[in-house]
């Protein structure tokens, strides 16, 4: 059950209910309506934004499947692009051109290193952005100071990480060092609420992060001037819970809170849809 524990999410003006004056119909218009009765509800549809979910490191799309199922039941049209995982500046610039063949209002939201990515995204048609327990820096600053052992203790993210050099066109002559999470240790550190074989599946497909990704200065953040959810999961073992609660309060978000993991989006599917759902006030 999500816990809201700061300021309430509140619908913005569009969302609340209006008082629409009543006209008169002619027989035939009143005959028109009531031969398209899905007319109201494709006008409904056509309203909502389209929700963008950018999953993070160690990750892929099909981390949000749960999330997705929710909200296109509801109604809400779903993209789920691959985030590169090579750096802020150019996994930013690879979600822009998702965006690019959105038309109209765009709820973007990112999970665990995808919050960097969305921080570096400035575009007017995103009205609302969600953190999903995510880095969300300021500038200037790289999502691995969210992690200090000092400040933040609690991570086990560190000792279960290991190195391969990858082919990568970002890279110098064309390599890169990337890193991801020990499958032995997958389940205990990204995933220890979700079902043991479902947590396997996910670590055989995790996608790496380049290594200087979370060591990249962060450029200016559009949660600065762009409303913004945050989702802290209370159990995780990559990002400390602590660490979420100082990122959100920054941010001046909207933040609550659920007994999760850091794959809340995969235990918790329900509970990460709704907070998408309030935040988009459709």
């Amino acid at each position: 059950m999500v816990k809201p524990l700061m300021r309430p999410v509140e619908l913005p003006n569009s969302a609340r209910p209006r008082r629409v004056a009543r006209a008169a119909f002619g027989t035939a218009a009143a005959l028109a309506l009531a031969a398209s009765p899905l007319t109201a509800g494709s006008a409904a549809a056509a309203d909502l934004p389209t929700v963008v979910l950018v999953h993070g490191a160690f990750a892929d799309s099909s981390s949000w499947d749960g999330v997705a199922a929710r909200l296109r039941a509801d109604g809400y049209p779903v993209v789920t692009p691959d985030n590169p995982l090579r750096g802020p500046a150019y996994d930013a610039a690879a979600i822009q051109r998702t965006l690019d063949g959105i038309a109209g209002p765009i709820v973007l939201v990112g999970h665990s290193y995808g919050g960097t990515v969305i921080s570096n995204v400035h575009d007017p048609d995103v009205e609302s952005l969600i953190y999903i327990s995510a880095f969300a820096p300021v500038q200037g600053e790289a999502a691995l100071l969210e992690l200090n052992p000092i400040q933040y203790p609690g991570s086990q993210l560190t000792l279960a990480l290991r190195l391969k050099a990858v082919d990568d066109a970002q890279g110098i002559a064309g390599r890169n060092l990337d890193a991801y999470i020990d499958p032995a240790r997958f389940p205990e550190v990204f995933a220890q609420d979700v079902d043991p074989a479902i947590a396997a599946d996910m670590a055989a497909r995790q996608h790496s992060l380049a290594l200087s990704a979370n060591l990249e200065a962060s450029g200016a953040p559009s949660w600065a001037s762009t409303p913004s959810w945050y989702l802290v999961s209370t159990a995780d073992r990559v990002i400390p819970p602590a660490s979420q609660w100082d990122m959100a309060k920054r941010m001046n978000a909207h933040v609550s809170s659920i007994d999760a993991s850091h794959a809340g989006l995969v235990s918790h599917p329900a509970d990460v849809a709704a907070m998408v759902e309030a935040a988009a006030g459709r």
